[in-house]
């Protein structure tokens, strides 16, 4: 999934993205949001979801999308 696309579909659904910065291995994007998620988003389309909020915000995202540990 594209970065860009990621943060529309979470942020239609009323969830306000807070921080957005290149992970720490430059091969993809951190993304923080309001309900507590973080998204890492790999450059080559993975998504994985974590904190408070991962299973609403993944839930968005579709199958690709998996709270960690699942």
């Amino acid at each position: 999934m594209d970065v860009d696309k990621a943060i529309a579909l979470v942020s239609a659904a009323g969830i306000e993205l807070t921080d957005r910065r290149r992970n720490g291995n430059d091969d993809g994007w951190s993304l923080s949001f309001s309900n507590g998620a973080a998204l890492e988003v790999g450059d080559d389309g993975k998504v994985s979801a974590s904190g408070k909020g991962a299973e609403a915000v993944a839930s968005l995202l579709g199958p690709q999308a998996k709270p960690a540990g699942s």
